[in-house]
């Protein structure tokens, strides 16, 4: 296939510099955007009477045609194509001849694929909107099953206070409602068209920007022609946002990789999304947990990547943003692929609730709570902390729980001690009586419940 630009030249790109030149392999994913914005500029081209209305018909069925048949698969990409423009340009120019080469007025490849990354990161990210939706909503029904499951919450990984299931479960649902306004951030910042930047500098056509972009559906147009083809700030920010969700994910999995283990065995994941071993037929392995956490890498990868090819270009396009596709993709593609599995992973996990009970009665996490006991009685907390802490010491070398310390012995500490102790220290009132906003308590849980449930709606 003859080069588009290949008028300049005395000879033929090498073969190899020619193959390694070429993005036809990863931006062909574009296929849908570039036929749809090109639709677009040949309307506006018409409008202002750079086309007949005669071309524009021929240009709009050919490239129509075009996009029908790479739909069914009776089209091939072009694998000799430089990228996904030219082959569009080239089998819109064999389809219908010498008006498909009109088409290339007041554009370059520079706006034209800036239009073209918008457009489908646009369309991606919503996906992954729609995902991040879908997943609140599994954990907001686990949730809403275990409202008063209570388990050991954890700092240090180390028992710390009884809290419920529903409480720690709805901590990643604010994790990932903002990760879906951070999406929805940068989607705000990324929707003004560049198309019309042409190559830096503009056009000297009579061109109306404004038409292209609303019907394309952006906000505006880029109000500076050089910004316009060569910001990719919008692919930093949604791989910013791609790795926090991974990071929130991968958090997630770590917790289910211990809780699935015989060592705390809170959780039960479904056989369909666990594997066995070649070797241990007692085996029941998370993988899809552990290959979340480990993509998780990956996709920090993809943001780095991209800001260092970034930082050292001059203005305005370089052919170093060739590079931002592969990276942008695969981190959007990533990350749909983990929600695709994760999502039913977690509606199927099953929490073993007497598991995480017995857990609760042992590390003293109601320590805390005999500590308020004694405040709340007048003591000062230090003191009380002290105290409590003195009795917890004792439990431990008796290998006994603190409401299995009698009555006389809490005396011996303090005579403010009563036998109303033992029910202020119950793991079922240490939950009920967390009455702050945001608690583990049963009322706050359900005030969680319902502000999330909101914000989905």
């Amino acid at each position: 296939m003859e080069k588009m630009w290949a008028g300049r030249f005395d000879k033929a790109l090498d073969k190899t510099a020619d193959d390694f030149n070429s993005s036809i392999h990863f931006d062909k994913k574009m296929y849908k955007q570039d036929i749809k914005g090109s639709i677009e500029h040949a309307t506006m081209l018409c409008k202002v009477g750079i086309l007949t209305e005669d071309e524009l018909g021929q240009i709009i069925s050919g490239l129509a045609s075009i996009l029908n048949d790479l739909n069914n698969g009776t089209l091939a990409f072009d694998e000799n194509a430089e990228d996904i423009h030219m082959f569009v340009e080239a089998e819109l120019t064999k389809r219908i001849g010498d008006t498909g080469k009109k088409l290339h007025t007041a554009r370059s490849r520079n706006d034209q694929v800036a239009l073209d990354l918008r457009l489908y990161m646009r369309d991606e990210t919503n996906d992954v909107i729609s995902m991040l939706k879908e997943l609140i909503g599994a954990i907001l029904e686990q949730a809403r099953e275990n409202k008063e499951t209570i388990m050991p919450g954890y700092t240090h990984l180390q028992r710390a206070q009884p809290i419920t299931l529903a409480h720690h479960l709805l901590a990643y649902c604010m994790m990932l409602l903002r990760d879906i306004t951070r999406l929805e951030d940068a989607l705000a910042r990324m929707n003004y068209s560049p198309l019309g930047s042409c190559a830096l500098a503009g056009t000297t056509y009579p061109t109306n920007r404004d038409m292209v972009a609303e019907a394309l559906g952006f906000d505006g147009v880029c109000m500076n022609s050089i910004d316009g083809v060569s910001d990719r700030d919008y692919c930093i920010e949604l791989e910013s946002a791609f790795a926090t969700i991974m990071m929130h994910l991968s958090r997630f999995s770590e917790e289910i990789i211990l809780w699935s283990s015989w060592e705390f065995k809170f959780v039960e994941l479904d056989d369909a999304y666990t594997t066995g071993s070649s070797i241990m037929p007692q085996k029941k392995n998370p993988d899809m947990a552990e290959l979340v956490r480990g993509k998780t890498g990956r996709v920090y990868g993809d943001l780095i990547a991209t800001l260092t090819m970034l930082k050292g270009i001059p203005l305005a396009y370089n052919k170093d943003m060739q590079e931002d596709k592969e990276a942008i993709f695969d981190s959007v593609e990533t990350v749909k692929k983990c929600l695709q599995v994760f999502i039913p992973m977690i509606a199927t996990m099953k929490p073993i609730k007497e598991n995480m009970y017995n857990a609760s009665k042992k590390g003293f996490i109601n320590a805390t709570d005999l500590a308020d006991y004694l405040t709340k009685r007048g003591v000062p907390f230090r003191t009380a902390y002290k105290i409590v802490g003195t009795i917890v010491g004792k439990c431990v070398k008796e290998s006994i729980t603190l409401d299995e310390v009698s009555l006389d012995e809490y005396k011996k500490h303090s005579e403010i001690f009563d036998t109303d102790l033992y029910d202020e220290i119950s793991l079922e009132t240490c939950v009920r009586k967390r009455i702050s906003k945001g608690s583990t308590g049963y009322e706050s849980v359900n005030e969680q419940i319902k502000y999330v449930e909101g914000l989905l709606k």
